[in-house]
């Protein structure tokens, strides 16, 4: 027998005029069975890919790629002609960014999934997927858009932030007869090293050694981790010479190392490091003209060793070492008095280089850090809007990435609905998002943020690709219910989680036009009944009004 599912849609009918119902077929039902441990099952779209092959889409966000747990997802055929179980792992979890040290493990991928029925593709995401940035770990999130050939398309990482470690660093060493002992200044290029996050994303050291010769020890892109620059930093030898032309080594650093596996908007840094007054001073002018045009931060470090050994004044070669140094000297310039007291200045160089760390001009590289982009996601005409519960200090933020590139609204933009002083409650902005098209204001977009005050909020906004974000309207957890769909037993949870695991527009008489919104909140503790709470509202020129009905 068939049994007609039509309980919800019935209550609706009695207020809203429609009689809609489906059935479910008892008889000839299907099991689609996955790996219990991977969670499958924990997302389901229903899907027609590339010649109207009907799919199930299964997320799996435990799924494991090699000795990482992922996350993945399988595609189920539903079509008659197959038998017995037909899904097969597409190895999402198996993609990798370039050029940016990732942490894949406990990614979640496949715990949003969006099916896009228009160019038959669909979006899967895991928001907890990380990168490393000095010695912190990122997790931005991160979304794969899938093609109706089922191959991948392109990466989706709107709250993604460049590493304020990107820094293209040449280390300029004065290798002349005049260096001595050479071991200490090999010591202190091995324990300054040891300082920089070098990686994928982050941090390449090159060293060019000079004396009357330039020698390239090794450039920006052999290496790409520490224990590889230490290495080959240890084994490197004083290449002599009578001469000290350091205006030679950072022309040729300039000119040369920086563009050997150089990278576009990685910070140029050079680190100087000589025990005398220049053989070719009269050039220096022009190089350091050149170096501030190329936008290259110089450290300068005068070694006193030879001088203090003889008796010799320094000044001349102390203003010359200064001249050299980025301006202000008191953050670029440093003296020690000889070889072995180097080893006294590596943290206090090391602190100064990771000093030109950064934010953004608009302020979002640290509001977005941890923001988890992707744990919710919506298909827009232009792109896909994804929910980053994280951002902002966990107030949450709604962003958009479309072909065009990021779509990311300040802070601010959310200030007024999600003031300052409630910033400890953790809203969770983007806990879902959705969007509503309304007769007046075209498609309006829907998030939630069911952790607003202990009650939960949902707000209705429109976005421009510029990055304005401006909130229409506001619903909040605390309003009247309207509808109660299911009876529970009593549970510990006193937060009402209002729009936390649904928010759907329903177009009741298929004319494109939204007219009603459902909101739920599944988390409401009700001591007598235990019952949990869907809220319907009607929207209107006005956005939006609740509307009046009885309760269920």
């Amino acid at each position: 027998m068939e049994y007609y599912c039509c309980l919800l849609l019935w209550i609706f009918s009695q207020h809203l005029g429609f009689h809609d119902c489906f059935n479910i077929d008892t008889k000839k039902f299907r099991i689609i069975k996955g790996p219990k441990q991977t969670q499958f099952g924990y997302t389901v779209q229903q899907h027609v890919a590339a010649g109207g092959d009907k799919w199930l889409l299964v997320g799996a966000p435990y799924e494991m790629t090699g000795p990482y747990q992922t996350g993945d997802v399988y595609k189920c055929a539903l079509s008659k002609r197959t038998n017995g179980n037909s899904c097969s792992k597409l190895n999402l979890g198996k993609i990798s960014l370039t050029n940016v040290s990732e942490r894949k493990d406990k990614m979640r991928l496949g715990m949003t999934l969006v099916s896009n029925p228009v160019d038959r593709s669909f979006v899967a995401c895991g928001p907890l997927w990380s990168y490393e940035c000095g010695s912190s770990y990122y997790s931005t999130g991160i979304c794969s858009k899938v093609n109706a050939g089922f191959k991948f398309s392109r990466t989706i990482i709107p709250a993604f932030q460049r590493c304020e470690t990107f820094m293209d660093i040449v280390i300029v060493l004065d290798g002349s007869n005049s260096i001595y002992p050479w071991y200490e200044v090999r010591d202190f290029l091995v324990n300054i090293l040891q300082k920089f996050h070098v990686g994928p994303g982050q941090i390449q050291v090159g060293v060019v050694q000079y004396g009357e010769k330039v020698v390239h020890e090794f450039k920006l892109s052999d290496y790409k981790s520490v224990e590889e620059v230490v290495n080959r930093a240890r084994s490197i030898d004083q290449r002599g010479g009578e001469e000290t032309n350091t205006a030679l080594g950072i022309s040729t650093a300039r000119s040369q190392a920086f563009k050997q596996g150089g990278r576009r908007g990685a910070k140029k840094v050079m680190i100087v490091i000589t025990d005398g007054e220049s053989h070719d001073s009269a050039d220096l002018k022009q190089v350091i003209e050149d170096s501030e045009k190329d936008g290259i931060t110089r450290y300068a470090i005068a070694v006193l060793g030879y001088y203090n050994r003889r008796g010799i004044n320094p000044e001349a070669f102390l203003n010359e070492i200064k001249y050299i140094a980025s301006d202000p000297d008191d953050k670029h310039f440093f003296n020690v008095t000889d070889e072995s007291a180097l080893k006294d200045i590596v943290d206090a160089l090391g602190e100064r280089i990771f000093s030109l760390e950064g934010t953004s001009k608009n302020g979002t590289a640290f509001g977005l850090q941890m923001s988890q982009a992707g744990f919710s996601a919506h298909n827009v005409e232009d792109g896909i809007l994804v929910g980053a519960v994280g951002a902002y200090d966990w107030n949450g933020a709604v962003l958009k990435e479309t072909r065009q590139g990021k779509v990311i609204p300040p802070k601010s933009s959310y200030m007024q609905e999600f003031p300052e002083e409630l910033k400890n409650h953790g809203a969770y902005l983007g806990y879902t998002v959705t969007s509503v098209v309304s007769s007046r204001n075209g498609r309006l977009f829907v998030a939630g943020a069911p952790r607003f005050n202990h009650t939960g909020k949902v707000i209705i906004f429109t976005l421009t690709n510029a990055g304005n974000l401006t909130i229409l309207h506001s619903l909040k957890g605390h309003q009247c219910l309207i509808l109660t769909l299911v009876k529970l037993l009593k549970a510990k949870k006193h937060w009402l989680y209002y729009g936390s695991e649904k928010i759907a527009p329903v177009d009741i008489d298929g004319d494109g036009i939204t007219d009603n919104l459902l909101v739920a909140a599944p988390d409401v503790l009700q001591r007598r009944t235990g019952e949990r709470k869907v809220y319907i509202y009607r929207v209107t020129e006005l956005v939006v009004q609740l509307f009046e009905s009885s309760r269920y």
